[in-house]
Protein backbone atom coordinates (compact mmCIF):
# COMPACT_ATOMS: atom_id res chain seq x y z
CA UNK A 1 0.00 0.00 0.00
CA UNK A 2 3.09 2.42 0.88
CA UNK A 3 6.51 2.53 1.55
CA UNK A 4 8.75 4.14 3.78
CA UNK A 5 9.91 6.39 0.87
CA UNK A 6 6.03 7.48 0.42
CA UNK A 7 6.34 8.77 3.99
CA UNK A 8 9.20 10.30 3.69
CA UNK A 9 8.07 12.57 1.03
CA UNK A 10 5.19 13.20 3.30
CA UNK A 11 6.91 13.83 6.32
CA UNK A 12 8.70 16.50 4.09
CA UNK A 13 5.56 17.59 2.90
CA UNK A 14 3.99 18.37 6.00
CA UNK A 15 7.04 20.22 7.33
CA UNK A 16 6.74 22.06 4.03
CA UNK A 17 2.80 23.04 4.46
CA UNK A 18 3.17 23.97 8.30
CA UNK A 19 5.90 26.42 7.61
CA UNK A 20 4.46 28.10 4.79
CA UNK A 21 1.38 28.31 7.59
CA UNK A 22 3.62 29.23 10.21
CA UNK A 23 5.08 31.89 7.41
CA UNK A 24 1.36 33.55 7.30
CA UNK A 25 0.09 33.10 10.76
CA UNK A 26 3.35 34.96 12.16
CA UNK A 27 2.08 38.15 10.78
CA UNK A 28 -1.85 37.79 12.28
CA UNK A 29 -2.49 39.08 15.57
CA UNK A 30 -3.70 36.91 18.42
CA UNK A 31 -7.32 38.33 17.98
CA UNK A 32 -7.05 37.21 13.78
CA UNK A 33 -6.19 33.67 15.13
CA UNK A 34 -8.54 33.22 17.81
CA UNK A 35 -11.72 35.09 15.29
CA UNK A 36 -14.60 32.52 14.63
CA UNK A 37 -14.36 32.41 10.80
CA UNK A 38 -17.27 29.83 10.51
CA UNK A 39 -14.85 26.73 9.89
CA UNK A 40 -15.33 23.36 11.41
CA UNK A 41 -12.93 24.00 14.80
CA UNK A 42 -14.30 28.04 13.93
CA UNK A 43 -10.85 29.69 14.14
CA UNK A 44 -7.40 29.63 12.86
CA UNK A 45 -5.88 28.99 15.82
CA UNK A 46 -8.52 26.14 17.57
CA UNK A 47 -8.16 24.41 13.71
CA UNK A 48 -4.02 24.46 14.20
CA UNK A 49 -4.44 23.33 17.29
CA UNK A 50 -6.55 20.57 16.48
CA UNK A 51 -4.52 19.16 13.71
CA UNK A 52 -1.78 19.26 16.55
CA UNK A 53 -3.56 17.48 18.66
CA UNK A 54 -4.21 14.87 15.90
CA UNK A 55 -0.60 14.61 14.69
CA UNK A 56 0.80 14.06 18.55
CA UNK A 57 -1.83 11.34 18.97
CA UNK A 58 -1.29 9.44 15.61
CA UNK A 59 2.15 9.69 15.79
CA UNK A 60 2.56 8.61 19.59
CA UNK A 61 0.53 5.58 18.44
CA UNK A 62 2.97 4.88 15.82
CA UNK A 63 6.66 5.72 17.35
CA UNK A 64 5.36 4.62 21.37
CA UNK A 65 6.46 7.87 22.58
CA UNK A 66 3.90 10.31 24.47
CA UNK A 67 0.77 11.57 23.23
CA UNK A 68 -1.18 14.67 23.56
CA UNK A 69 -0.96 16.96 26.60
CA UNK A 70 -4.46 17.39 26.82
CA UNK A 71 -6.90 14.87 26.40
CA UNK A 72 -9.51 14.54 23.08
CA UNK A 73 -12.16 17.04 24.61
CA UNK A 74 -9.89 19.79 24.57
CA UNK A 75 -7.59 19.20 21.45
CA UNK A 76 -8.93 22.92 20.23
CA UNK A 77 -6.80 24.19 23.05
CA UNK A 78 -3.47 22.54 23.23
CA UNK A 79 -1.32 25.23 23.20
CA UNK A 80 -3.02 28.24 24.72
CA UNK A 81 -0.67 30.49 22.94
CA UNK A 82 0.44 31.09 19.12
CA UNK A 83 4.32 31.10 20.23
CA UNK A 84 3.65 27.85 22.08
CA UNK A 85 1.73 26.27 19.21
CA UNK A 86 4.59 27.28 17.06
CA UNK A 87 7.37 25.22 19.14
CA UNK A 88 5.16 22.71 19.65
CA UNK A 89 4.73 22.47 15.94
CA UNK A 90 8.00 22.50 15.08
CA UNK A 91 8.94 19.55 17.72
CA UNK A 92 5.97 17.46 15.96
CA UNK A 93 7.15 17.55 12.67
CA UNK A 94 10.77 16.91 13.55
CA UNK A 95 9.23 13.70 15.26
CA UNK A 96 7.55 12.74 12.09
CA UNK A 97 10.34 13.61 10.10
CA UNK A 98 12.46 10.78 12.77
CA UNK A 99 9.95 8.73 12.39
CA UNK A 100 9.52 8.68 8.74
CA UNK A 101 13.63 8.35 8.14
CA UNK A 102 14.24 5.29 10.63
CA UNK A 103 10.97 3.39 8.84
CA UNK A 104 11.55 0.12 7.48
CA UNK A 105 9.42 -1.31 5.02
CA UNK A 106 8.03 -4.41 7.55
CA UNK A 107 6.92 -1.84 10.04
CA UNK A 108 3.92 -1.00 7.72
CA UNK A 109 2.60 -4.32 7.93
CA UNK A 110 0.06 -5.61 10.23
CA UNK A 111 -2.18 -4.05 12.60
CA UNK A 112 -2.22 -1.11 14.92
CA UNK A 113 -4.26 -1.72 18.05
CA UNK A 114 -5.52 1.27 20.24
CA UNK A 115 -8.37 2.78 22.51
CA UNK A 116 -9.81 6.07 20.99
CA UNK A 117 -10.86 7.50 23.61
CA UNK A 118 -13.80 9.72 22.28
CA UNK A 119 -15.14 6.45 20.90
CA UNK A 120 -14.53 4.30 24.02
CA UNK A 121 -13.45 1.56 21.96
CA UNK A 122 -10.82 -0.79 21.13
CA UNK A 123 -9.41 0.09 17.76
CA UNK A 124 -7.22 -2.35 15.24
CA UNK A 125 -6.51 -1.10 11.75
CA UNK A 126 -4.04 -1.99 8.95
CA UNK A 127 -0.62 0.32 10.44
CA UNK A 128 -0.36 1.39 6.65
CA UNK A 129 -4.10 2.93 6.68
CA UNK A 130 -3.20 4.54 10.36
CA UNK A 131 -0.31 6.11 8.40
CA UNK A 132 -2.17 7.32 5.49
CA UNK A 133 -4.51 9.03 8.34
CA UNK A 134 -1.85 10.63 9.86
CA UNK A 135 -1.25 12.58 6.15
CA UNK A 136 -4.45 12.65 5.07
CA UNK A 137 -5.62 14.48 8.57
CA UNK A 138 -3.43 16.75 8.44
CA UNK A 139 -4.00 18.07 4.78
CA UNK A 140 -7.77 18.11 4.97
CA UNK A 141 -7.18 20.74 7.78
CA UNK A 142 -4.40 22.79 6.41
CA UNK A 143 -6.79 23.30 3.82
CA UNK A 144 -9.79 24.83 6.01
CA UNK A 145 -6.87 27.04 7.44
CA UNK A 146 -5.99 27.96 3.80
CA UNK A 147 -9.33 28.65 2.81
CA UNK A 148 -9.98 30.84 6.22
CA UNK A 149 -6.37 32.68 5.52
CA UNK A 150 -7.22 33.23 1.84
CA UNK A 151 -10.90 34.50 2.56
CA UNK A 152 -8.58 37.62 4.56
CA UNK A 153 -6.35 38.23 1.90
CA UNK A 154 -3.36 36.71 2.91
CA UNK A 155 -1.66 33.65 0.38
CA UNK A 156 -0.44 30.36 2.40
CA UNK A 157 1.30 29.57 -0.89
CA UNK A 158 1.32 26.03 -2.99
CA UNK A 159 -0.22 22.96 -1.60
CA UNK A 160 0.86 20.89 -4.37
CA UNK A 161 2.63 17.72 -3.61
CA UNK A 162 4.21 17.50 -7.02
CA UNK A 163 5.29 21.32 -6.39
CA UNK A 164 7.13 19.98 -2.64
CA UNK A 165 10.44 21.87 -3.53
CA UNK A 166 13.31 18.79 -3.45
CA UNK A 167 16.20 19.05 -1.23
CA UNK A 168 15.12 21.81 1.44
CA UNK A 169 14.08 21.14 4.74
CA UNK A 170 11.35 23.29 7.05
CA UNK A 171 12.88 21.57 10.26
Amino acid sequence: MISPAYCQMMARYNAWQNSQLRSVCDTLSDAELREDRGAFFCSIMATLNHILWGDTLWISRLDGGEGPKVPAKQHAELCATYALWSEERLAVDRRIAAWAEALRAEDLEGDLKWHAQMLNADMQKPVAQCVVQLFNHQTHHRGQIHAMLTSIGHDPGDTDVALLPEGATWL
